[in-house]
């Protein structure tokens, strides 16, 4: 038979060992969370570089589209009828490189980008990604891009500093 001071020892054991449990139950919550809000900054994170690179890509694109125009291949100024043209400009004797490689879409990762053409031509380009942009304000180079709110409305045209794609170069 049990005394009462065995008796009391045994509840004590017992009511600790569910406040042990509760405190594990808590703290796997709270690590819950925290991976949580590490896993929203991360995506932030990755979407706000991923914005820079297609800054960097498309800003390198329109300076391409422009030095292809610029250059008077037999007194006919023209833009390029593909992308590849940037990279291989045989409108002359010397071959010209307006742009050292084709950049991918940092926003599909593929190289998918929608074509803005004249005629036969292309004048520019923007991303296929319809997703919200974090970026609002813009520098002087893509002030055509303030009021944007969608990656797909970065139009990279040439002959200008940013903008919706609206009217020819």
């Amino acid at each position: 038979m049990r005394t009462g001071k065995q008796l009391c020892c045994s509840q004590r054991r017992t009511q600790q060992r569910g406040f042990g449990y509760l405190m594990a139950l808590f703290a796997v919550a709270a690590l819950g969370l925290l991976a949580a809000v590490a896993g929203q900054v991360w995506h932030s994170t990755a979407q706000r570089l991923r914005e820079a690179d297609l800054l960097f890509a498309g800003q390198q694109y329109r300076q391409a589209l422009d030095s292809f125009y610029a250059y008077k291949a037999g007194g006919a100024q023209q833009y390029p009828a593909k992308l590849e043209d940037l990279l291989d400009d045989r409108r002359s004797q010397v071959t010209l490189r307006h742009l050292r490689r084709l950049y991918p879409d940092p926003m599909t990762g593929r190289a998918d980008w929608v074509l803005v053409k004249a005629g036969e031509r292309i004048v520019g380009l923007h991303s296929r990604s319809e997703a919200s942009s974090f970026k609002r304000n813009f520098d002087e180079s893509d002030a055509g891009f303030n009021g944007t709110d969608r990656y797909a409305q970065w139009v990279f045209r040439a002959g200008s500093a940013g903008g919706t794609g609206e009217g020819t170069p």
